[in-house]
């Protein structure tokens, strides 16, 4: 059983999942691959059964309907650890994750549990995004880290490889985050349970087929849950600093 499963998430991406499918596989021959299609309208999860059908190491898992993006991720977490896989990575279908991208993750996966790819750390890059889409972005995941109290500088990003130590130490049960929000309360799971979480630069390319299912209302949503979260105390707490001990001399 190889150790790597690769989650690609799907609904009407039928224009993008087999070019995606195909680099993955160029990039990590080694892995599996879990296509998790929400009951596309398209015709998506067709295809993928198609691709599966050709390639041994391509599955696919058809939820009934398109329920939020965490809850498709939880879904597959636990098909993958059921299936004894050590690496589960999280990516996009639309081309903006280049897999050409995943062995430098894969890489830094070795010696730690969470790995996010960053688009906010040096050497990270956007492109092909209007400055109002970069700006909300960018002030989103700085509004949530500082209210969360979140080291991390890319907290909404979602190209990710996880242990499945990591998962399983990471209390799945309490991820109650289906959209947006669900990268940031993974982060926020990851933190609390003490495990090691590093950023590896990369360039995020926006799509060039289909439509993106974001939207400033949905950033907007996320961004009200997160200052209730911030408000009630579901942050990070860091340690308070200690005065230092007070001395005396007799002379």
């Amino acid at each position: 059983m190889p150790h790597t499963l690769v989650i690609i998430p799907t609904y009407n991406e039928r224009e993008n999942i087999e070019p995606i499918v195909t680099r993955v596989l160029a990039a990590v021959p080694g892995a599996d691959i879990l296509i998790v299609d929400d009951a596309s309208p398209d015709g998506t999860g067709v295809l993928a059964d198609a691709l599966s059908a050709r390639h041994t190491n391509v599955h696919v898992l058809h939820r009934l309907a398109k329920n939020g993006l965490g809850a498709a991720y939880l879904e597959a977490f636990t098909w993958g650890l059921s299936r004894g896989y050590h690496r589960l990575v999280q990516m996009d279908a639309d081309g903006s994750h280049r897999p050409e991208q995943l062995p430098g993750l894969l890489a830094a996966a070795d010696t730690a549990d969470v790995v996010m790819g960053s688009r906010w750390v040096p050497g990270g890059a956007v492109r092909n995004w209007p400055w109002h889409r970069l700006a909300l972005s960018r002030a989103g995941s700085s509004y949530s880290r500082i209210l969360l109290n979140l080291p991390q500088r890319d907290v909404t990003g979602g190209f990710r490889v996880y242990s499945a130590s990591a998962l399983e130490r990471m209390q799945l049960s309490r991820v109650d985050s289906l959209g947006y929000c669900f990268q940031i309360d993974m982060l926020l799971h990851a933190v609390r349970a003490g495990l090691r979480v590093v950023e590896v630069p990369i360039t995020f390319i926006e799509r060039t087929h289909g439509r993106s299912k974001m939207s400033g209302g949905i950033v907007l949503e996320a961004m009200a849950r997160v200052t209730l979260w911030g408000l009630s105390g579901r942050g990070i707490r860091r340690p308070r600093a200690t005065a230092p001990a007070s001395s005396s001399r007799t002379g």
